[in-house]
């Protein structure tokens, strides 16, 4: 009689054992996907034009009203949006500032509908931003009655610097110096210093890429000046932000000030002179050039921890190279963190808890 044995043979055993270890594997590497805070949905204005999007047409149209054109670019989710609707427009003599003397056109950065360009050519919302080179939202262009781009608002901005924009724009030209406008009603303070931070270069600044090169983080700072405080103190300070500018070779300039410098492409300027040049509208700014000495990508408004580091690492890592979008590096750079099981808030401070809601 043949006995039928009850117990697997020693090659279906290990067999078995494999499949247990792989199923283990599988388990262990499976991560739950890290959550996403900080974006919001923003309900804009119902006194905001409803355009056809022909920008001829609406500049046109505006100017027979005594106004001019202003085009805000926004994105879903926009945190930044939020707060100018929310902290900006909701304030009265913002709002009876802007629908006096501006028609306010929405415009979504990735959105499809058809815009039709100053060039009378025909293109999607996002291939209009792209034209543009947007890579912030918000950002605001002042248009004049000719067409001409008076202003340029890269990413949100205080009430205050918001209003200052408005006048400007409501009467200059696009030969107007923003900076001077800015220097005659909101006059640089002459107290205190600046804030010092160890990763800044000494003097003497020679900035002209020669050889291997590193990159270059250009801080144009003021004194008395909170919103550079702000920058120091709950974005500077936190460590992650301080490794990765440590990548960069970083100055600090007073953007009103005479102090000598060599820039990136090797031309000897003043810091006042240099601001001026790159158009500066207000303290703090951060100016990005790769390791040739080539403007990148400049930070100029009010962005936090997340978008902050996101600028730095745009540059420091060469994805410009390859990702013109910032905002689709950004995005890429979220869903990359949260597939590895890291939380992702886009509206947190250096010196809030990770995970804060």
């Amino acid at each position: 009689m043949i006995s039928h044995s009850t117990h697997w043979p020693r090659s279906l055993k290990g067999f078995a054992c494999i499949l247990l270890l792989f199923s283990c594997l599988a388990g262990a590497a499976e991560k739950k996907e890290g959550a996403f805070h900080g974006a919001v949905q923003t309900e804009y204005p119902s006194w905001f034009k409803a355009s056809f999007l022909s920008l001829r047409d609406d500049i046109a149209e505006a100017q027979s009203r005594n106004r001019r054109v202003m085009i805000l670019f926004t994105q879903d989710g926009c945190p930044y949006c939020h707060a100018l609707v929310e902290r900006n427009l909701s304030q009265k003599n913002i709002e009876t500032y802007l629908r006096k003397h501006f028609d306010v056109i929405a415009i979504n950065m990735w959105g499809d509908r058809e815009v039709v360009g100053l060039d009378n050519r025909s293109m999607t919302e996002k291939q209009f931003a792209a034209s543009l080179k947007v890579q912030f939202t918000p950002t605001i262009l002042f248009f004049d009655e000719a067409g001409q781009t008076v202003l340029r608002l890269n990413g949100y901005i205080p009430p205050t610097r918001f209003m200052t924009a408005l006048e400007f724009a409501a009467q200059g030209t696009k030969d107007s110096n923003y900076l001077d406008y800015v220097a005659a009603h909101q006059p640089p303070a002459t107290g205190s210093e600046l804030i010092a931070e160890s990763f800044f270069k000494k003097p003497p600044f020679n900035l002209a890429r020669k050889g291997k090169a590193r990159p270059v983080a250009v801080f144009f700072e003021q004194r008395d000046c909170p919103a550079c405080a702000e920058l120091h103190d709950r974005i500077l300070s936190d460590k992650q932000t301080r490794a990765i500018i440590a990548g960069f070779d970083a100055i600090q300039l007073n953007m009103w000030s005479d102090t000598p410098l060599t820039t990136p492409q090797g031309k000897a300027t003043t810091a006042r002179a240099w601001a001026r040049a790159l158009d500066i509208k207000y303290a703090p700014a951060i100016v990005l050039f790769d390791a040739k000495g080539k403007e990148i990508i400049r930070s100029e408004a009010y962005f936090k921890l997340f978008h902050t580091q996101g600028i730095l690492t745009y540059v420091l890592s060469g994805a410009y190279e390859n990702e013109p979008s910032f905002q689709r590096y950004l995005s890429a750079k979220a869903d990359r963190l949260r597939e590895q099981g890291q939380d992702v808030d886009i509206w947190r401070m250096g010196d809030e808890p990770a995970g804060k809601k």
